[in-house]
């Protein structure tokens, strides 16, 4: 079976603020749906016990006071989320999400540790070896992309489904429910366009090919296994972090946002943690 056809676990956290090292978990989404599946929703609302930052509460619109007021303690909380994941590995399903890899995972694998006292895959009792990325994939099939806008990304989750031509409804963004959804669409998006014959697939990707060269990079995600397919999401993220790196670190091509000691990890889908991290 192809790869977007499999069932799948598409998986969405809003948290305390952007940085998976430091945030904490205040929502999750867990939707267990596929082609030609029922959908089966499970959220949590988590009261994180620390202040969130203003710009957090600004996209999820959840405040300190009513996530205090009625979401499960953080513990409690992750202690489900965590055993509702490992079930999902268990049982063979992969994780779909965007941006999974480079924050939702590290996200729950950090609150693992903190609340837990062990990592995500120690509680999964196995690595993770199913995991979809839809920025990975987009970012890999479809590169160069420019800004839609100053305030849109070339890659965030609204582009990406919007380049897929997906519906995108901003009142409801930015819900975990909503967004694990919207990734899951966008990963079925990319999968069918992979396994359409190269001269049927839509004319933006054809003139992608003319772009850097004559291949055509959804041929990569045809014809190959979830396992496959996340091994080779760990080469692309990696590529696309030195390549990232190195954009930073040259001053002429990144302007005001040069860095010449930029560093950054291009682990996937989950990073290493240093010592004193996840406190």
């Amino acid at each position: 079976m192809s790869w977007h056809l499999e069932h799948m676990a598409a998986l969405d956290f809003e948290a305390s603020d952007k940085d998976p090292e430091t945030a904490r978990i205040v929502t999750c989404a867990l939707i267990l749906g596929g082609v030609g599946r029922s959908v089966d929703a499970r959220t949590w609302l988590l009261s994180p016990g620390i202040p969130m930052e203003p710009e957090a509460i600004k996209v999820h619109g959840i405040t300190d006071e009513y996530a205090a007021e009625h979401g499960m303690p953080a513990e409690q909380g992750v202690g489900e989320i965590a055993k509702a994941i490992a079930e999902v590995v268990a049982a063979g399903v992969p994780l779909v999400g965007h941006n999974i890899g480079g924050y939702d995972l590290n996200l729950l694998d950090r609150e693992c540790r903190r609340h837990l006292g062990d990592s995500l895959e120690g509680i999964c009792r196995q690595p993770l070896t199913r995991v979809v990325d839809t920025l990975v994939l987009d970012k890999h099939a479809a590169p160069y992309r420019r800004r839609v806008s100053e305030k849109q990304g070339p890659y965030q989750m609204r582009t990406s489904a919007e380049t897929y031509g997906l519906p995108w409804d901003e009142e409801a963004a930015h819900g975990a429910e909503y967004d694990a959804l919207q990734s899951a669409r966008v990963a079925y998006r990319i999968g069918a366009i992979a396994h359409t014959r190269p001269e049927d697939r839509p004319d933006w990707v054809q003139q992608l090919r003319n772009r850097r060269g004559p291949y055509d990079r959804f041929n990569d995600l045809a014809f190959v296994d979830v396992e496959e397919l996340h091994r080779r999401q760990i080469g692309w993220a990696a590529a696309s972090a030195a390549s990232y790196q190195s954009w930073l670190r040259n001053a002429a091509k990144s302007g005001d946002k040069h860095d010449p000691n930029a560093v950054i990890d291009g682990s996937w889908p989950l990073r290493l943690v240093e010592a004193g991290d996840s406190a």
